[in-house]
């Protein structure tokens, strides 16, 4: 347990956590919408710094990243809670839950770094729940790793405050920014919050004022955010302020959760996505949860020829060489080269 950064004192021996757009206001001795962020006599602390739910290391394309050090290995971390309460969240047992959770360990940042070059990965993904709340833990790990030479990686809702995330970003390389749905009902009734706009406006400041590495994750849920119009919508959106050039991926639902009545996603309306999004001008775009697919694979925008050929996370074929399509010379933005790796699960 450690003071807070980004919060207020008012009245009464209130706070208001500044932290996340939820901009919670707490009474003495109760918890924020996170679980992990409480009011101890008029100050905020936040509970998880350190603790750790979930390690392990991954091929980068799991987080997913599919342009961003291609083959490559990323330390995973996770701890518990989150901003959002997503009723179809596949890790809902660790982002519904708080520091109690009966199996977590303390970790130091230094640890973190130290594990991640022991195993020999590139980088350190924040990842499993939602990093954003676990704000100052992350932050003073990014700091050492970034300069023992690891590349920062958030996977996230996006869900932060413009000035924490500034102060953040500095120390991050890329993100996977996970887009709930193109429509504010869904964030009311599925994921706990008003709008999914703040979330699309760090989207927006990450790539294109500050250079971070973004790529989307869009969890096409049956009968929820399946609608032609919605997902075209968010294509344009895209395509107009992230450029057409940022890798887009559409995931299949699986039942999970307090959504666990919902089928899986039809592969048909994956695949819908997937044209429309291509029909809209995007020129990366893939289809994740449906391994063996033609849509897990990057194509050349130029002359169409399959450049990464993938089944699930393991990269089968590459044919990009020196930032560019080998076949016709087309630039392919891709940060890194790749790196073919052996993973082994770990705690």
């Amino acid at each position: 347990m450690r003071e807070a950064m980004f919060w207020e004192k008012l009245d009464g021996n209130r706070v208001r956590c500044r932290l996340c757009p939820v901009n919670c206001i707490i009474d003495e001795g109760q918890r924020g919408s996170c679980r992990v962020r409480k009011n101890i006599g008029g100050k905020l602390y936040t509970l998880n710094y350190g603790k750790v739910s979930s390690m392990a290391m991954d091929p980068v394309e799991k987080k997913p990243l599919f342009h961003f050090w291609p083959g490559s290995c990323a330390f995973s971390i996770g701890t518990v809670g989150c901003n959002m309460h997503c009723k179809h969240c596949q890790n809902w047992e660790i982002s519904q839950a708080d520091e109690s959770l009966p199996y977590i360990r303390d970790v130091s940042p230094p640890e973190v770094v130290e594990l991640a070059k022991r195993y020999g990965c590139e980088s350190i993904a924040y990842t499993y729940n939602d990093p954003v709340i676990w704000y100052e833990f992350v932050l003073d790990t990014a700091k050492i790793a970034r300069r023992e030479g690891l590349n920062n990686i958030l996977v996230t809702n996006g869900y932060i405050n413009e000035e924490p995330f500034r102060e953040l970003a500095k120390h991050i390389d890329a993100m996977n920014i996970d887009i709930k749905a193109f429509d504010d009902v869904f964030y009311m009734k599925i994921a706990g919050v008003p709008s999914g706009e703040p979330s699309k406006r760090i989207a927006e400041i990450a790539k294109n004022e500050l250079g971070i590495h973004v790529e989307l994750t869009y969890l096409i849920s049956p009968t929820l955010n399946d609608r032609e119009e919605e997902i075209r919508a968010f294509a344009r959106w895209v395509v107009e302020h992230l450029g057409d050039d940022t890798p887009v991926h559409f995931s299949r639902f699986f039942p999970h959760y307090k959504l666990a009545s919902l089928p899986p996603t039809p592969l048909e309306t994956i695949e819908m996505a997937y044209r429309i999004a291509k029909e809209e001008g995007l020129k990366f775009v893939y289809i994740g949860n449906v391994p063996g697919h033609t849509g897990e694979h990057t194509y050349c925008p130029s002359c169409s020829k399959p450049l990464i050929v993938r089944w699930g996370f393991k990269i089968t074929e590459y044919h990009v060489k020196d930032g560019k399509c080998k076949y016709c010379g087309e630039p392919i933005p891709i940060v890194g080269t790749y790196l073919k790796k052996q993973y082994s699960w770990m705690w």
